[in-house]
């Protein structure tokens, strides 16, 4: 007796990845800014769910999904996270290192490089101060 299964493995990030894989990069990913000596004060004092949510509704965007939050704000409509009024804004180097941990962290999820470079632009633009 011969059996036959079809199994499919989707091609395409936005395929692959859902909203539990992408909440768990952005996870990693502040995790690893905290870790960073020069970047962890940054987080002092800011609203780690907001963030995170908002964070996470962006790479959802640039993966494929939705472009939405989940308090249902576009994520385009948001201003800077990192940075603010009490805090200096992130030097360029700083920024780099952020977007170089964002890369460690969708690095490990085996995606295309082209994809987490478009992870990375749709993240730069928080950044800015």
């Amino acid at each position: 007796m011969r059996t036959t299964e079809l199994v499919t493995c989707p091609r395409e990030p936005c395929e692959r990845l859902g909203p539990v894989a992408v909440r768990a990069a952005v996870h990693r990913w502040l995790r690893l800014i905290a870790a960073d000596a020069e970047l962890a004060p940054y987080l002092i004092g800011v609203d780690r769910r907001r963030l995170a949510a908002l964070l996470t509704a962006r790479l959802d965007a640039a993966l494929g999904g939705t472009r939405r939050s989940p308090d249902g704000v576009p994520a385009d409509a948001r201003g800077p996270v990192v940075g603010g009024p009490r805090r200096p804004p992130l030097t360029g180097e700083q920024r780099w290192r952020v977007l170089d941990y964002l890369a460690a962290a969708l690095w490990t999820l085996d995606l295309p490089a082209a994809t987490v470079v478009d992870a990375q632009r749709a993240v730069a633009g928080l950044l800015r101060a």
